[in-house]
């Protein structure tokens, strides 16, 4: 049976996730312009980054996405655009789309990094170290902007004393070099799969 080509016109576009503190007080100097960079990134390469709808780190990023043309998705974990405005404080900017999950914080991460082709990690607290599990265990491909602080400094740690290995994680302090190696892992999950 021969494979029908794709029209690339109408190839669907990878997404990746960028994940981090929505405070970014405590974060080292030059973390929110490494984050916006990463965007810019996600952009330029042609692919979608999808955020958790927030401020810091994931809205930084959300801006640079927009700065270079790109496409913005955002899960919300509020039900609704009045919620997420008044009860979760959170901003409507920098992004095409915003989808109400309704299903609070928790909820939402599952959501977000099942959405994804990749999560990039770039300092972070609890919930980003909730949402690097999640993806650990779905085995996504995921990058980690070391030198950033907060859990992003923390995982390789993490991870070598949870005796699970490194899983589809690759860490890198530079975000060009970190983008360049998720999309070789995002490639190289779509080949694996196309032959199984």
């Amino acid at each position: 049976m021969a494979t029908k080509k794709i029209d690339t016109k109408y190839h669907l576009k990878y997404k990746v996730c960028v994940s981090g503190a929505a405070v970014t007080k405590g974060c080292p100097p030059g973390t929110v312009e490494k984050a916006t960079e990463i965007g810019r990134l996600i952009a330029k390469a042609g692919m979608v980054l999808v955020t958790g709808a927030t401020t810091g780190i994931p809205w930084y990023a959300a801006k640079g996405a927009k700065e270079a043309g790109g496409i913005v998705i955002g899960l919300s974990p509020a039900e609704s655009k009045a919620a997420h405005v008044g009860t979760y404080h959170l901003p409507l900017d920098y992004h095409d789309l915003i989808i109400y999950t309704g299903f609070g914080y928790s909820g939402r991460n599952l959501l977000l990094t099942r959405s994804a082709d990749a999560v990039v990690t770039v300092y972070g607290r609890i919930g980003t170290l909730n949402e690097f599990t999640i993806a650990f265990e779905d085995k996504k491909p995921q990058g980690v902007l070391t030198g950033t602080g907060g859990t992003s400094d923390e995982l390789e740690r993490i991870l070598k004393i949870a005796h699970r290995g490194n899983g589809k994680a690759v860490f890198d302090p530079d975000p060009k070099s970190l983008i360049k190696k998720i999309v070789a892992l995002i490639h190289k999950e779509e080949k694996k799969r196309a032959i199984e």
